[in-house]
């Protein structure tokens, strides 16, 4: 059996219909678990005061398909208008057969998402507050809910139009706008239970380490035992690989390294996504299985020499597309599993290596199919919205919340190995004569909240814009220059240590360059809708499409700008990426290489000929490490 087949995730029971029914977190299995998506009570409060007005105690008066947020097309109710509070209720039976995990069970109740502040209660009792609306969070039932009862769980989802809060691209006005969409409230991701053992395992944390040919694998326990020990067994296609059990009475977080034999390493890479399985279990002191979770991971490096980032010791171009996240039927939340692996194969199809995955926190799933596809990502996160872009009194608002909810983003794609780069924050605009430097702290403190969460990755402090950690792994611009030869020109000074940077008015807005691996994050964006182009030479109003620059005239024209703004940046030697803009019209926007339905609106297979072109900064040197 192979690694993947044996890591398949359980889904929901066989005959149970449920949307979304696939295992929501792919790197720590357990067998048995509840998925709760579905028909869920649902009622808008307008006025928030739906506590005092007993909606926490009473039935609600309309229904929602859970995971899809209200404003969606798949939930059932499809309201666009500003829903700054909103609740849930369902009624839930605790499987009976889960008393069997131990005779101290804890159930667990998990959210993949909510949009934002968001309070559970269970039986009305309070057990979790969250803030943050691109992060998973969890409430411990202990005391409040055990294998065989019936419960009443409670949702309260704030989402205050006027809150600082990371939003990424939801609109801020009521109607779609230029590059900003359809807002989403509550919960747009899966909600599911797990039965635990009190002392339990919580999530592995699993770093690759290349060069020692070895997986070092922090395993967080929720409680130490008197003789527990715990165990890391690394497993390929062909069996056990190797193992290594530590004391787990003594740590809180036992450290394990499972060397992996020369015979056995297989790296992961783009287009060579070699997986191996990783379990972890916990025993007690006869010997006995108390928890197992199933895991896997990828033998991978990243690595800085000079200008460029190396996978595997090799210099690998990276040909990137901003990816937005979104469909039309279901806003933020794909409709299917299937929809995730469909983006990245259309990416793949168009040439493109790997992807930003812009302004979201996107379904850990699409990590996992990223991962089994070998597919690069940068992660980021939703930061516009307090801050992140916009006028200087967006920078004097408290972003306290930006660090805790990227910290939560960190913890649980840590072990992802198709993530290789952070980038906490996007087009931010403090400069230099700004008197307020609060956006100045946050980007600093979320730059080194970063590094110490994950030294093995290069983290770009902000993409775009203000470069203002003078330290930063990584350097870049973004830049939606349409006339290819002006483009070639602004971006042809990384040779003089002079790279396209993104100034104001009043001068430079970044700290000085001081050599780093350099990208064209953001270019393209090429407005290009055939039946808007047809509608507008005959001088019909197309005001609701949008993109950068001018539009072109037809695709032949689509085609000779994508080749001439792609070959300037192939052909820099010190360049080692970049990011095309984008795989999919969203809504108004339509600069997409495929439109929002994921149909195709132009020949793919003329953009990955020019993307097959070998780049400059791939001629160099280098074998593969080992494998």
């Amino acid at each position: 059996m192979s690694v993947l087949d044996r890591l398949a995730p359980p889904s929901a029971p066989a005959g149970v219909d449920v949307p979304r029914p696939e295992y929501p977190r792919p790197q720590v299995v357990r067998d048995r678990w509840l998925n709760l998506n579905g028909s869920w009570e649902f009622e808008i409060d307008a006025g928030d005061s739906g506590l005092e007005r007993g909606l926490r105690e009473r039935s609600l008066n309309g229904t929602i398909t859970v995971p899809f947020a209200p404003e969606t097309e798949l939930s059932g109710v499809e309201d666009t208008d500003f829903l700054e509070v909103v609740w849930y209720r369902r009624e839930v039976v605790v499987p009976a057969d889960w008393a069997e995990v131990g005779d101290d069970v804890h159930v667990l109740l998990h959210f993949g998402a909510v949009d934002h502040d968001t309070t559970v209660w269970v039986d009305g009792t309070e057990v979790v507050r969250h803030r943050g609306g691109f992060t998973p969070f969890t409430a411990d039932l202990a005391g409040v809910a055990a294998p065989g009862d019936t419960v009443t769980v409670v949702v309260r989802a704030r989402d205050t139009r006027d809150a600082p809060q990371a939003r990424g691209k939801q609109a801020t006005v009521y109607g779609n706008t230029d590059c900003h969409y359809t807002r989403t409230t509550g919960i747009w991701q899966t909600v599911w239970m797990e039965p635990v053992p009190a002392a339990h395992l919580r999530r592995p944390r699993i770093t690759p380490e290349v060069a020692s040919s070895a997986f070092d694998v922090v395993v967080p326990l929720s409680a130490n035992r008197l003789g527990h020990t715990v165990t890391v067994t690394v497993t390929d296609d062909d069996g056990e690989v190797a193992s290594a059990t530590a004391r787990a009475d003594l740590d809180l977080a036992p450290s394990l390294r499972v060397v992996v034999p020369a015979d056995r390493v297989r790296l992961w890479g783009p287009g060579e996504p070699n997986l191996y399985g990783v379990d972890v279990v916990l025993r007690d002191a006869a010997g006995g299985v108390v928890d197992l979770v199933r895991s896997y991971a990828g033998l991978r490096s990243v690595a800085i020499e000079g200008k460029a980032i190396r996978i595997n010791g090799v210099p690998v171009f990276q040909r990137l597309v901003l990816d937005q996240g979104y469909w039309p039927e279901s806003l933020m939340t794909a409709p299917s599993d299937a929809a995730l692996v469909r983006d990245i194969d259309l990416s793949l199809a168009a040439g493109f290596n790997g992807a930003r995955l812009h302004q979201k926190v996107f379904e850990e799933r699409f990590l996992f199919h990223a991962d089994r596809l070998g597919y690069l990502v940068w992660g980021e996160f939703g930061d516009w919205g307090s801050g992140g872009f916009g006028t200087s009194r967006d920078h004097q608002r408290p972003t306290t919340s930006f660090v805790t909810e990227w910290l939560e983003a960190l913890e649980r794609d840590h072990s992802h190995p198709s993530i290789i780069g952070w980038c906490p924050l996007n087009e931010t605009h403090q400069d230099l004569h700004d008197r307020i430097a609060v956006l100045d702290d946050v980007t600093r403190g979320m730059f080194l909240a970063t590094k110490l969460a994950d030294p093995s990755r290069p983290v770009l402090d902000a993409s775009g814009y203000s470069h203002r950690v003078l330290e930063s792994d990584v350097w870049d611009s973004h830049h939606y220059e349409q006339d290819p030869e002006a483009f070639a020109r602004d971006m042809s000074g990384l040779t003089k240590d002079e790279p396209f940077a993104n100034d104001n008015e009043r001068g430079p807005i970044s700290v000085p360059y001081r050599g780093q691996p350099y990208f064209c994050s953001e270019y393209g964006g090429i407005w290009w809708n055939p039946e808007a182009a047809a509608a507008a030479s005959s001088g019909e109003n197309t005001a609701e499409s949008w993109g950068y620059g001018q539009r072109v005239a037809d695709e032949e024209e689509f085609h000779a700008r994508f080749a001439g703004l792609t070959n300037a940046l192939l052909e820099d030697p010190l360049m080692f990426g970049y990011c095309y803009t984008q795989l999919t019209d969203v809504f108004q926007e339509e600069n997409g290489v495929y439109r929002f339905d994921r149909s195709e609106k132009l020949d793919v297979d003329r953009v990955r000929a020019v993307q097959a072109r070998p780049a400059a900064f791939e001629k160099g040197e280098s074998a593969p490490l080992n494998g």
